[in-house]
């Protein structure tokens, strides 16, 4: 069992900016960039700063370019900060220290990191080595692990004959070999079919459960924050609009409510109404109608997201 450790993930004011060659369009201005080269600066994160305690797996949500992956190879060691400070298990994540290194993963859904013509149990060894696991403590969690996602029949076979949820699982193994205490997964359902997006979020709830691990997860699919994240920290341009339980996020940012009623002669009635007015709204649907089923509920969790985009302004 992993060590619980309050405060994994500490970040204050974290910032990324890019300088990036700028020049107008035809030979002119190629030429002329040569010797007078022009540059602009892109704000990828800004003065980013949050917490995130043992075990917690937090939603990491925003649209692209709002800054998420940047973050996480920030936070992974992959890219030196601007400026700010971020620590992860005590880790200064750029420094790329060893012990850092066997302690996180970070696992990108569009991204290959077992050898392509390989099985991926091959892959596993080449972990194993590079991790120095021993062999008794890699054999026993490699096998725990294609048990959880019931990959004993796709281990054997060269990456590349494996469909893309085959990968993605046999790659989530891969990564996970040494038992890292803090998952930074950017988008590990991407393009997934409904059945394995499933499948991977509880996987990645069992392993939470089970290890005590710390997950920071990036996702377009609202069905993987809601079925694994209590908290969420929304970000765009760069800023983070919101850090909070989804829970919250919900009553502060659902504009309304949705009202479904099955009346006694089984007619189905769908009522779109403002959140202050849903008591209002519901009283009036039974007084005037014999109802026998009612409920209500809030909006799409994207929709929620959307009204906080609206506001562009941390809250």
């Amino acid at each position: 069992m992993l060590r619980r450790v309050a405060g994994v993930v500490q970040v204050d004011e974290l910032t990324k900016v890019f300088r990036v060659p700028e020049r107008e369009a035809g030979l002119r201005a190629s030429l002329r960039s040569l010797v007078a080269r022009q540059w602009r600066e892109v704000r990828a994160v800004d003065h980013v700063s949050f917490s995130i305690e043992a075990g917690e797996v937090v939603g990491f949500l925003g649209p692209n370019g709002a800054g998420k992956t940047t973050t996480l190879k920030m936070l992974s060691g992959l890219l030196y900060p601007t400026s700010g400070d971020g620590l992860v298990l005590g880790h200064v994540p750029s420094k790329r220290e060893r012990e850092y290194l066997r302690r996180m993963t970070l696992v990108m859904g569009n991204r290959n990191q077992l050898q392509w013509d390989l099985p991926a149990l091959d892959s596993f060894e080449l972990n194993r080595a590079i991790y120095r696991l021993p062999r008794n403590d890699f054999t026993r969690t490699r096998d725990e692990l294609i048990e959880l996602l019931d990959i004993g029949d796709l281990v054997r076979k060269p990456v590349r004959q494996l469909s893309l949820g085959e990968r993605m699982k046999v790659e989530i193994v891969g990564s996970l070999l040494h038992l890292p205490q803090v998952l930074f997964l950017d988008e590990p359902t991407i393009g997934l079919d409904v059945t394995m997006q499933k499948r991977i979020r509880s996987f990645v709830a069992e392993y939470n459960d089970r290890y005590g691990a710390t997950v920071l997860l990036t996702s377009h699919y609202m069905a993987d924050v809601e079925a694994l994240c209590k908290r969420v920290i929304v970000i765009h341009h760069g800023r983070i609009l919101f850090d909070g339980a989804l829970t919250e996020l919900t009553d502060r940012f659902a504009a309304y409510k949705t009202i479904e009623a099955v009346l006694a002669d089984g007619e189905r009635l769908t009522l779109q109404v403002p959140k202050a007015e849903t008591s209002e709204a519901t009283a009036r649907l039974l007084a005037e109608h014999e109802v026998s089923d009612l409920t209500v509920e809030d909006p799409p969790i994207e929709d929620v997201i959307e009204q906080v985009f609206a506001t562009e302004a941390p809250v």
